[in-house]
């Protein structure tokens, strides 16, 4: 009888998928329509670079099927796990309001979905539309487990710019020859910094300067005279990337799923995590031209595959077997270039910017490293001075509890976090330039599973300072259930008396990248209760720690209140 009822609600969401049919959503959020999807993780045996290897999967495709939807769409994602791995998704950029359950982050809102399980994802894109993601959030599985999620005006609500003859996806990855979790084991095992990627990639393929790729290479073909829209998603685990086109001009027009001003560059750069839509206007001779992606290289110890990928933007009617033009792109650590990128990031419109701030929290982020106290050192202590390399934000790694913290929250089950993340770290001094470097006794982080508590409704200033403790570098920090604005930021160590603050149209973003050997100020209404990890969006730094929690307490209403669990969530 339960699987009759079972096989009637699937029937059931179809139809209302196919007609349009409007459902109420969990937590009380209306939804326009409802899209229903179909995740099967699964493994898939793929040959690059003149190697075969299995890599996991949904629905055998890499990248992953794109998600499209319309603004305030309810979207309802079965994900069955046909792996023997962990698996969770989250949901990027998606804020996920009264729908804290469905965000995604292993340990954090659900625990894993185990092999041969299923767990259903039900949330509402309130009030959002543009260019987001979906990732696997569990090891260093969103490397090949990932998408595209398009969401769309509502009908007849035009784009604020001109209208462009076509879209196109433009997912930018990493590629290993190795098993990207024994990779992930490897590097926490050595205590050091993993591996550079074998390759980066543009919608999976590496392009014509790799080994065994002279036709693994991604086409965009065009027509003269035609505007392109780019959705560019930088998928990838930990590299932040530069991308071009040859003499060509990219027109950004949304950032992190927020319309922008215009803003015309010769390149962009874009970290892991972050999306942006570029105009492109197919205006040059008939010919084969190069879409290239290289590094940022913004730290200076961190080793970077340094080979480019290669896409072709490749007119109508050009020669098929051409050479094609190559691309220039900034020098590798060109820091004026991502500045110069981040100056034109203004809203689209005037925006009503809190003045008045109820909670400042200043955050220090940056690598440490640890003393050894294996017995083993010559394979377990292999960074500087035969220490062992950690991440922290005020001086605290952040480490994954056993159960997720929503549930203990819920649950009200202590002891697997707790409640004392501090409000500024316990030393203040030159972060950038006189931090201490004596490695690694004067630069070691506390362990913790701490989580900072704030009151609903609460304005929220954070100050992100990043160190040059280890290595100074940009950060992209990411925040889950919220986008913000980015009000300032600046080199060096903030300053609140010559700090210069948009307050008018500031950027209103998901992931910000903090300035190497700089500081960003962002601002937020705490007003979506649940469970929030904020965390660097570079996997490495993410496992060695570099993330924290907060936990928004219910509000007085109900639409301001955390709904009860899905009766599907997973058990650890």
């Amino acid at each position: 009888m339960a699987n009759l009822v079972t096989l009637f609600m699937m029937w059931f969401i179809v139809v209302c998928t196919i007609y349009n049919v409007k459902l109420l959503v969990h937590g009380s959020v209306r939804g326009e329509s409802t899209r229903f999807y179909d995740f099967k993780v699964q493994t898939k045996r793929v040959t690059k670079l003149c190697n075969s290897k299995d890599i996991v999967t949904v629905n055998g495709m890499f990248p992953g099927p794109v998600i499209y939807a319309q603004e305030d769409d309810r979207i309802i994602v079965k994900v069955t796990n046909k792996t023997p791995f962990n698996v969770t998704l989250h949901w990027h950029g998606i804020r996920q309001r009264l729908s804290c359950w469905y965000d995604g982050p292993s340990f954090i809102t659900q625990c894993p979905i185990q092999a041969g399980q299923s767990f259903t994802y039900n949330f509402t894109v309130v009030n959002q539309k543009g260019t987001f993601f979906w990732h696997a959030h569990v090891s260093w599985l969103r490397g090949t487990v990932h998408g595209a999620m398009i969401v769309y005006p509502k009908n007849k609500v035009p784009f604020p710019f001109r209208s462009p003859y076509q879209e196109q996806i433009i997912i930018l990855g990493e590629y290993w020859l190795q098993d990207l979790q024994e990779i992930e084991h490897a590097t926490l095992v050595s205590g050091g910094a993993p591996p550079p990627a074998d390759a980066y990639t543009i919608n999976s393929h590496p392009g014509p300067n790799y080994n065994c790729s002279i036709n693994d290479v991604y086409q965009l073909n065009v027509i003269p005279g035609r505007t392109y829209l780019l959705r560019l998603i930088n998928a990838g685990l930990n590299t932040e990337n530069f991308f071009a086109i040859a003499n060509h001009k990219l027109m950004i027009v949304e950032a992190d799923a927020e319309y922008t001003k215009p803003f015309m560059t010769d390149t962009v750069m874009i970290g892991p995590g972050q999306t942006l839509n570029v105009l492109v206007l197919a205006d040059q001779p008939v010919g084969k031209y190069s879409m290239a992606v290289a590094p940022y290289k913004s730290g200076k110890i961190v080793k970077y595959q340094n080979v480019s990928a290669i896409a072709y933007f490749n007119y109508i009617g050009a020669k098929s077997n051409g050479s094609y033009l190559p691309a220039k792109l900034p020098k590798l650590d060109d820091k004026l270039a991502v500045k110069t990128v981040m100056d034109g990031l203004r809203s689209l419109n005037q925006v009503n910017v809190f003045k008045e701030i109820d909670k400042n929290i200043f955050i220090t982020i940056g690598l440490n490293v640890k003393k050894c106290h294996s017995k083993s050192p010559k394979q377990n202590c292999q960074a500087m001075n035969n220490g062992i390399l950690t991440a922290s934000m005020n001086n605290i790694s952040f480490v994954h509890p056993h159960i997720s913290i929503l549930e203990a929250y819920y649950k009200k089950i202590n002891g697997s976090y707790t409640e004392d993340f501090p409000d500024a770290p316990s030393k203040f001094y030159d972060f950038v330039n006189g931090a201490p470097n004596n490695i690694p006794y004067d630069t070691e982080s506390l362990n913790g599973t701490r989580t900072k508590v704030l009151e609903y409704g609460t304005k929220v200033q954070l100050i992100l300072q990043n160190t040059g403790t280890v290595n100074i570098e940009n950060h992209p920090i990411h925040i889950h259930g919220y986008s913000f604005y980015v009000v300032g930021y600046g080199t060096g160590n903030y300053d609140p008396l010559t700090a210069q603050f948009n307050l008018v149209d500031p950027p209103y973003m998901n992931t910000i990248g903090v300035p190497v050997g700089g500081w960003a100020a962002v601002r937020f209404v705490a007003d979506n209760p649940g469970v929030w990890y904020m965390h660097c969006h570079i996997e490495v730094h993410q496992s060695w720690g570099l993330g924290m929690v907060f936990i928004v307490k219910n509000g007085k209403g109900d639409l301001q209140s955390l709904p009860h669990p899905p009766p599907d969530l997973p058990s650890c």
